[in-house]
């Protein structure tokens, strides 16, 4: 039982842990990827009721480090998924964020490198304002009393200073366009 604890706890970790990467490298679907997140939820909790076994039944002879371990590696492939599940949850299910809900700008340069996107670059309308409005209140049009090349200048140099790649940037429109790529799944947030 120690051995099986220890091995669905570590299991359960690796799985977790290798799902983003996996995904990233072209080699699982992100259903895939999303289903070894799940997996990985549930073999930690197989290897959290194993070690209640062993805590509860088996007291004289349980190996505490390996049980140990393997609690720690199930209670991470347990909170990691859930957190995230919770987070993308309290959110509304949209991809596309603006200040301008009524004249939004448009991607020109970044239109290329997003061909292949499971979501449409076009904004999609009130159904996505209102669901915006809603979630995001304080997302509003901002006015400054700095120039407007003042303002662009300070909005591209904290693009900068967050590391978003830019694609493009246009001072006469005011337009920048930049992406970033996140850590673990590598989805491109343009």
């Amino acid at each position: 039982m120690k051995i099986l604890t220890l091995i669905a706890g570590v299991f359960a970790l690796l799985l977790l842990l290798l799902a983003g990467p996996l995904y990233k490298a072209e080699i699982l679907g992100l259903m895939n990827a999303f289903l070894a997140m799940r997996i990985a939820l549930i073999m930690g909790a197989v290897a959290i009721v194993l070690a209640l076994i062993q805590v509860i039944f088996m007291r004289k002879t349980i190996s505490w480090p390996a049980t140990g371990v393997a609690v720690l590696c199930a209670a991470v492939a347990i909170f990691m998924p859930l957190s995230q599940m919770n987070k993308a949850k309290s959110v509304p299910p949209i991809h596309d964020i603006t200040t301008d809900l009524v004249n939004p700008p448009k991607f020109v340069a970044i239109l290329a490198l997003r061909a292949d996107a499971p979501n449409p670059a076009a904004y999609q309308g009130e159904e996505i304002a209102s669901q915006q409005r809603e979630a995001y209140p304080e997302l509003q049009t901002q006015k400054y009393q700095q120039t407007a090349e003042q303002v662009f200048d300070a909005a591209i140099a904290a693009v900068n200073d967050m590391g978003l790649e830019v694609v493009s940037s246009d001072k006469n429109l005011g337009l920048i366009e930049a992406y970033d790529t996140t850590t673990f799944f590598g989805f491109v947030d343009d």
